[in-house]
């Protein structure tokens, strides 16, 4: 493969200017709303296939062996039906799935609204030349020395996932990982995996994360961060294996640390080193509120609004100028939206279809109950499935959680493994999953396609898949 790297640094500094190699993988692949809309499609043919059935529930919790199955009429002829009958199962109709669309960008506003704000805040950044400015002198202080830069930013990602459970809020972020890699001659999709697998990596260990343990723990009568020895050691196994496979596809894609890059080595404008500092400590003051006043989406959102608007002051734009570059930052990622809201749109067909809690109950099902070693493994495999539907980490603790749990303790595996393979297989899933809105979220802001991206993570997952399997295995072993 061809050197991406080049002595001029105009040419780096110029997205428009970089070698086709270092742009044309996201432009690769199908478009991700036609790829979107066929599972939407398959979701709704799916209603007529399944038979529908139900759990209780007590809240949003699953009650253990309540499941019902439901008569259901499957007759094609629902597909014309315009009202619905409130006292029998159905499966959607093609009114019910076009207007599922709207519904899910309407349960996923607050993701998309918070995607946008930031794409029109990076827009001011860019404008104003303060992105571009500082990554410049921070190559220029470690020579661009990718091989120290890169696992050094790594670690500090999948830390903040593993530890205090950030993922959305690394949106900020991604602009600032793909400028910095067109920059060195390398691809957007190589700036989103600096950022996305080490985050992912943490997430799988979620060592002391309070997103997945603080619903999953309690679900299994133990103590929220007990158990950390184990999921320790998969936070250090899976974040290395991620490292080292962020390293060779670095030097796959052909860079060269052997060219010496020029970097601009003087010293930042006043202007753009305000600019950096008020985004230093908005990501700070971000971190903080997240874990301490457990902010979501909403709060997000408007801290976001704030840090826009002073940025902008701040940038020397002017008015007009700043609100032209913020609708230009939020036009660069419009698609986003659409992406998401298709993806919660999936997950309503399925609850308005009624299949939900079947194929829920059919995917529990497979955890044998003879032998805890293979019983490990059908837990890990039967949450590597369910993400698919439920992409959401507390959402698929709360519906599954209660289901494997007095398995396992049929079986002689303990609460903490029962854990411990929810983890692995909601975590590994959500690395390449399209129905998870977070991710999408991530590919859009990136400007990188999902199959790009998928064909390039998928050695990777498999990788994961199996030292996953080998950690559970070993945790049955010595009874944690």
């Amino acid at each position: 493969m061809p050197n991406n790297n080049t002595k001029l640094p105009a040419q780096l500094s110029d997205p428009a200017k970089l070698p086709p190699t270092a742009l044309s993988q996201q432009h690769k692949g199908n478009n991700p709303i036609i790829i979107l809309l066929s599972i939407l499609l398959l979701a709704g043919a799916l209603t007529y296939l399944v038979g529908a059935g139900s759990f209780e529930r007590d809240g949003n919790l699953v009650v253990p062996g309540s499941f019902q199955s439901m008569e259901k009429n499957n007759s094609l002829s629902n597909l014309w039906r315009i009202s619905d009958d409130p006292t029998q199962a159905q499966p959607v109709s093609v009114i019910q799935l076009l207007l599922a669309i709207p519904q899910g960008l309407e349960r996923g506003a607050n993701l998309i609204f918070m995607v946008l704000i930031i794409g029109g805040m990076f827009g001011i950044m860019t404008k104003a030349g303060a992105v571009t400015a500082g990554l410049e002198r921070l190559l220029g202080a470690l020579r661009g020395n990718v091989y120290l830069l890169v696992p050094s930013l790594m670690v500090v990602f999948a830390a903040g996932s593993t530890f205090l459970g950030l993922a959305s809020e690394y949106l900020l972020i991604i602009p600032l990982m793909v400028e910095m890699a067109r920059r060195l001659g390398l691809s957007n999709l190589m700036g989103l995996a600096i950022l996305t697998i080490p985050v992912k990596a943490g997430f799988l260990a979620s060592v002391t994360n309070p997103v997945a343990l603080t619903v999953a723990q309690p679900l299994v009568d133990v103590p929220v961060f007990s158990g950390i020895s184990m999921r320790l050691v998969a936070f250090v196994v899976f974040t290395l294996v991620g490292i080292v496979f962020m390293m060779l596809m670095i030097k796959r894609e052909g860079f060269d640390a052997s060219i010496k890059i020029e970097f601009d080595s003087s010293p930042l404008s006043k202007r753009h080193a305000l600019m950096l500092i008020v985004l230093a400590l908005g990501i700070a003051l971000l971190v903080y509120g997240s874990t301490t006043f457990e902010w979501r989406n909403q709060q997000l959102t408007a801290f976001y609004i704030a840090l826009a608007v002073i940025l902008a002051c701040i940038s020397g734009l002017g008015a007009n100028g700043a609100a032209d570059a913020f609708v230009e930052g939020m036009r660069k990622i419009l698609l986003a939206a659409i992406l998401i809201g298709v993806a919660f749109a999936i997950a309503v067909t399925l609850q308005n279809g009624q299949i939900l809690d079947s194929v829920i109950f059919q995917l529990t099902s497979m955890v044998g109950e003879d032998n805890p070693l293979l019983a490990v493994q059908g837990m890990f495999v039967s949450q590597l499935l369910l993400d698919f539907l439920i992409p959401s980490t507390s959402g698929q603790a709360a519906v599954s959680m209660p289901i494997l749990g007095p398995i396992g303790q049929l079986v002689g595996i303990s609460p903490h493994t029962t854990v411990l393979a929810f983890l692995f297989g909601n975590g590994i899933t959500t690395i390449f999953t399209p129905t998870s809105g977070t991710l999408l979220a991530y590919l859009a802001t990136a400007q990188v396609s999902w199959t790009s991206w998928a064909r390039f993570v998928m050695p990777l997952v498999g990788i994961y898949i199996v030292l996953a399997m080998l950690m559970l295995v070993m945790a049955v072993l010595i009874g944690y």
